[in-house]
């Protein structure tokens, strides 16, 4: 394996799990910001005021995204899986 193909497959890999894992991310993070900015704003500091928002975010967002995703990773899998008969040689 020469280190061009190596750095390839790194980079693949990563920009996968990025894309894969940024919609997620970024929704728990936008209700996340929002309860945060709500709790500031009414002064209320309660624990399940922030915790169950950001699940319900991120609930939503792996039923929304959740076909895209696996679509993501299935074509990285298949990508990584061609590239063997690269590696061995």
């Amino acid at each position: 394996m020469t280190l061009e193909s190596l750095l390839q497959v790194a980079s693949f890999g990563m920009e996968t799990a990025i894309m894969v894992s940024a919609p997620v991310l970024l929704c728990g993070l936008t209700a996340g910001v929002l309860v945060s900015v709500f709790q500031a704003a009414t002064q209320i500091n309660d624990a399940a005021l922030a915790f169950i928002p950001k699940i319900a975010a991120v609930v939503l967002s792996l039923m929304i995204f959740g076909p895209w995703m696996i679509s993501c990773m299935v074509s990285f899998s298949i990508w990584t899986l061609s590239q063997i008969p690269a590696v061995t040689n």
